[in-house]
């Protein structure tokens, strides 16, 4: 049985193209779906959803307490996948214990929003923590748990070598 010229080089090019498919189809490492902190500590699954920019001094007179001062500070929680998530059980916390559970909220993908001190009407963009004090210090750390209690971000800003995002506004 005679195969012709033709037919081998179509065979050997298709058995060259599925070796390297099947190649780029491996993991690279089992690391990949962990993230560590800087001490090399295992800080769990990667996940989209962050804590983007923070506002922990209000704008202007951010001591006042007025209600407009406790919304000049916020912390973002962004979705950096193109799928919703929902946030239903997740709680964003300070340092010093304070803390805010979300209920039920969808953040939509590639999208962020707000979680403000003060009192106001929750949106897709904003949620209020109802608060009548400031919870956001210049010395502070936010930590962002999914709803099994993991931690899944946080930022830490004010003390030396760390730097949490502020409003670039």
């Amino acid at each position: 049985m005679s195969v012709s010229r033709t037919t081998r080089r179509v065979l050997a090019a298709f058995l060259a193209a599925g070796t390297l498919v099947g190649v780029a189809a491996l993991p690279a490492t089992a690391d990949d779906d962990h993230r560590r902190d800087h001490r090399g500590d295992h800080r769990g699954p990667r996940s989209s959803v962050v804590i983007g920019d923070v506002q922990y001094d209000s704008p202007g007179r951010g001591d006042d307490r007025s209600n407009r001062a406790l919304n000049g500070e916020w912390v973002e929680v962004r979705n950096t996948s193109r799928h919703s998530v929902n946030l239903r059980g997740f709680t964003l916390s300070d340092r010093d214990g304070n803390r805010y559970r979300f209920h039920g909220f969808r953040l939509d993908g590639r999208s962020s929003v707000r979680v403000h001190t003060g009192e106001g009407r929750d949106t897709h963009r904003d949620v209020y923590q109802d608060r009548r004090h400031q919870i956001w210090d210049r010395h502070d750390t936010a930590t962002l748990r999914d709803h099994r209690g993991d931690v899944v971000d946080s930022e830490t800003w004010g003390r030396r070598g760390h730097h949490g995002h502020r409003d670039g506004r």
